[in-house]
């Protein structure tokens, strides 16, 4: 048992700890970075997490989820920090970002797949910069000495053909939305989505006026107001379903969402496979269990086959 708990909540964080006689556990909440998804609640084993929907006065636009953890019931594991989208959760022991769950590979990572390929890049060229709606990527420009290159308006042509290009992708915040790869016009962006889903808004369901999800959702473009039906509709190349908008959703039958596949490093695990039958669904659970299983009766096949060969 822990010698002290403490939980401070103030505008900016959330923040609870564990102090015991050698270990300090600390799980810190950056309310700048959480967007009130519903991806940590659903995923705590321990049902420590709740979301809370606020309330708006007439006239003003709807607030993201307020997220709250149960001191009593959080034991630090960490699986809030690995599954949230955006980074926003870390939890640390005696000050290192350590997540038992993974260090005991009960759990497994989520996969940010982002591939850059700067040859292709034009000097010039800011559109992935940007285009991305957390301010997550950040391009340098690097002379032949070495030096960053501020301003290439002072630069001759012939200076400016030994610059080389850096696109830097802060990836533990990156939800994998893919605005920048379809911004970028020259191709050097590739992204593959952690989460896949379905989702759809039924206009003739949802209350005149009403645009809740739209004001919540971290993602711009992923929904947006029509002119023809003033509806907010989905665009759903750049939804990268986290669930905020169905958070916040006066009308239950207005907006469906499902989590389908989330991409993961390898993991065999009780933990993984509850989480992700809450996240997704039992029949995706199954799934994957069907796939881990023919895996592994693949590579003892593999395994018997170069025995034998020997």
């Amino acid at each position: 048992m822990p010698l002290k708990t403490i939980k401070t909540d103030t505008a900016e964080a959330l923040t609870l700890e564990w102090v015991l006689h050698v270990k300090n556990y600390k799980l810190d909440l950056d309310k700048n970075l959480c967007v009130g998804c519903q991806i940590c609640a659903l995923a705590c084993p321990k049902e420590a997490i709740k979301i809370e929907k606020q309330q708006k006065k007439e006239g003003e636009k709807a607030k993201k989820a307020k997220v709250d953890v149960d001191l009593a019931k959080c034991n630090f594991c960490g699986i809030c920090d690995v599954l949230c989208p955006f980074g926003a959760i870390k939890v640390t022991v005696n000050g290192e970002h350590l997540l038992s769950v993974v260090e005991k590979e009960s759990f497994p990572q989520l996969v940010r797949d982002i591939q850059i390929d700067t040859s292709k890049c034009p000097i010039e060229c800011v559109e992935c910069e940007e285009a991305c709606p957390l301010d997550l990527i950040k391009i340098t420009r690097v002379s032949a000495d070495g030096k960053v290159v501020e301003n290439l308006e002072e630069l001759t042509e012939e200076q400016k053909e030994g610059i080389q290009i850096k696109i830097d992708v802060e990836k533990e915040r990156c939800p994998c939305c893919r605005i920048c790869e379809f911004k970028c016009s020259e191709g050097v962006i590739h992204v593959r989505k952690f989460f896949h889903g379905k989702i759809a808004i039924h206009p003739e369901k949802c209350p005149e006026g009403c645009m809740d999800c739209l004001d919540v959702c971290p993602i711009t473009g992923a929904l947006y107001l029509s002119p023809e039906d003033n509806k907010v509709h989905v665009n759903e190349v750049y939804c990268m379903y986290c669930g905020a908008c169905k958070v916040v959703c006066p009308e239950e039958e207005a907006l469906e969402l499902k989590r389908t596949k989330i991409i993961h490093t390898p993991v065999r695990s009780g933990a993984w496979n509850k989480a992700l039958e809450r996240l997704a669904s039992t029949l995706e659970m199954s799934k994957e269990l069907k796939a881990a299983g023919s895996r592994k009766l693949m590579d003892s096949v593999k395994k018997r086959l170069g025995w034998r060969e020997k």
